[in-house]
């Protein structure tokens, strides 16, 4: 049998040398190319790995503490936990570590041990931890287990404040009220920190600083807002709100002499420390962020603007027939077809009776280009410039259209055709009351020390005037009749004197007049000297007898109650105070 023969399987020499010479060019590349990334391009590599892996950023910042100008505390911050699970350091049995955890935590203990399972190090179990149960956690004295400190901002007042001051966020950055317009006055001062992330994103706790925030060393924003004020006015709105089962309302108490805001109440409202379960509307304060038309209490800015350009005085008298056409347009006055026209009227009286016709005539007196450029001169065109965030600028027509169209000053005699924020009517009051100078509102006072001395305030324009001595002092005189004989009346308080004015009008929605109301009314007290303006706006009241008299007077009145007894103010008449004398006996 013959066997069968193969050649030779056995690669000649030079083919082994050929392949052994490739492979060590192969390698010498890989050599080569390791020497090049680690020697030549190494600290370029590992400076871009430390951007990739680390961040310069603050952490979750402490912040001043908030507090009303009595040094009530209205905001605060309070150390809380996250705690950090490291299951890679763990000495004792997962389920045994989750089962003590778990009461602590308010989770199941099935709960704790899935998170364990799911990264061998800094797995996130639970945030906002109190100092107590952060302790209680110290206690299990388990390897593997970290707690790291943050803030958490807590608000005592609730809702009180809530419009005012606002609210942070679970990375304690304000998103609403002054926390949001005035996040950077209130963060206490730090230095960035430079912390490391893991391959998700994740801030490695390990690696952060054990306390990054400075301490605040006992300063605070002080705010102008008085606390007793800001309650009693709060009440009093709401007790009106659901008498009339009104859509919501506002109080404003503004001094006039500084723009400082004493009470700002806007109704319905939240709690900062839940904000999660509030609708989203509310964290835009109402009385700064939107327009309605003023109506009758825009009665008085008129008067002064029509003095101040001479069109009247204080003794003009003016024709009011009860009802008149504009352009084609009939305007009438709210109780006309119960009384007609009133006649001759003195400008106290047009005032006094709200005499929509009269105004008319008042401000006809006016070239409709001069009237135009006074409001824009008092700002209807813009904001208030306030501290507060989400300000609405005024709307004014477009001069052309204001200009050519007779009704459009007709309509704005009477305060409706444009529109404006409550706080801005409140601040064109206030240049009323204070002797013609506007001035800026606000409620932040300043940052005080521990010692009560002011370290540092935000800056306002300087006040402006928009009208003389004389035009504001004729029309104060005026707003005291209104409250001594017209339709402010109900808000007389016995011993004092103060003025103001009503307002009832229709409600605008989609560029047509509705049946809908807003009724509102304000006062300037005292009288004599004054010193607040107080503003009281219900939106959407309901019923038949739902007027600025009935509806916004009793909260203005109850308010200035307050701050009699809250700032001590004394009678100017206190003989109406006084009881008579009862008859004294005759002995027989």
């Amino acid at each position: 049998m013959t066997t069968a023969r193969f050649p030779n399987q056995s690669l000649p020499p030079l083919r082994i040398g050929l392949i052994f010479g490739f492979l060590l060019m192969v390698m010498g590349g890989v050599v080569a190319r390791l020497i090049y990334l680690q020697v030549v391009q190494g600290e370029t590599l590992a400076a871009r790995a430390q951007q990739q892996q680390r961040r310069y950023t603050p952490p979750a910042l402490a912040r001043y503490p908030i507090t009303d100008r009595r040094e009530t505390v209205v905001a605060l911050d309070r150390p809380v936990f996250t705690l950090f699970a490291h299951p890679i350091q763990f000495k004792v049995a997962r389920p045994a570590i989750a089962r003590d955890l778990a009461p602590l935590l308010r989770q199941s203990p099935e709960q704790l041990v899935a998170k364990f399972s799911t990264y061998p190090t800094g797995v996130p179990l639970a945030y906002d931890i109190d100092e107590d149960t952060a302790a209680k956690i110290r206690a299990l004295n388990y390897d593997g287990l970290e707690l790291n400190q943050a803030w958490q901002r807590i608000y005592p007042q609730q809702e009180l404040m809530a419009g005012i001051v606002g609210y942070v966020d679970r990375d304690h950055q304000g998103q609403a009220g002054i926390e949001f317009s005035q996040n950077q006055f209130l963060q206490v001062p730090h230095s960035r920190q430079l912390l490391s992330i893991n391959a998700l994103g994740e801030w490695l706790p390990a690696l952060a600083p054990a306390d990054p925030r400075a301490l605040s060393h006992g300063y605070h924003v002080r705010l102008t807002i008085d606390s007793r004020l800001q309650q009693t006015a709060r009440q009093a709105l709401q007790r009106q709100l659901r008498k009339f089962n009104a859509k919501r309302g506002t109080v404003i108490v503004l001094d006039v002499k500084t723009g400082a805001l004493r009470a700002l109440v806007s109704e319905p409202s939240y709690d900062p420390n839940h904000y999660y379960r509030a609708d989203p509307a509310l964290f835009r304060n109402w009385a700064v962020s939107d327009l309605y038309e003023p109506g009758s209490t825009f009665k008085p800015i008129n008067t002064a603007i029509a003095l101040e350009l001479n069109a009247i005085t204080p003794d003009t008298v003016l024709p009011d027939e009860g009802r008149i056409f504009v352009g084609g347009w009939p305007i009438q006055n709210s109780d006309y077809s119960q009384r007609g026209g009133r006649g001759a009227l003195r400008i106290a009286e047009v005032l006094a009776y709200s005499s929509n016709v009269a105004m008319v005539h008042m401000m006809s007196r006016i070239p409709a280009r001069h009237y135009y450029r006074y409001l824009h001169r008092l700002g209807l065109t813009e904001t208030v410039g306030s501290d507060l965030p989400f300000e609405t600028a005024a709307q004014l027509k477009p001069p052309e259209q204001f200009i050519n169209y007779p009704i459009e000053p007709a309509t704005a005699a009477f305060g409706q055709g444009f529109s404006l924020t409550p706080l801005h009517l409140a601040q064109l009051l206030a240049a009323i009351a204070n002797g013609g100078k506007m001035v800026t509102p606000h409620v932040i006072d300043g940052l005080y020390d521990e010692n009560g001395q002011l370290q540092k305030r935000l800056e306002h324009p300087p006040p402006r005037r928009v009208f003389s001595q004389r035009t504001s002092q004729a029309v104060i005189k005026m707003l005291g009749e209104v409250v001594r004989f017209g339709t402010g009346k109900p808000a007389h308080i016995p011993g004092y004197r103060l003025g103001g004015k009503t307002g009832t009008a229709q409600k605008a929605i989609g560029g047509t007049y509705s049946n809908l109301r807003i009724t509102s009314f304000f006062a300037v007290f005292p009288l004599e000297q004054p010193q607040y303006v107080i503003l009281a706006v219900v939106d959407e009241p309901k019923g038949d007898d739902a007027y600025g008299s009935t509806v916004a007077i009793p909260i203005v009145r109850a308010v200035t109650e307050s701050l009699i007894t809250i700032e001590g103010i004394p009678p100017s008449h206190p003989q109406e105070l006084r009881r008579p004398a009862a008859p004294a006996s005759v002995s027989q």
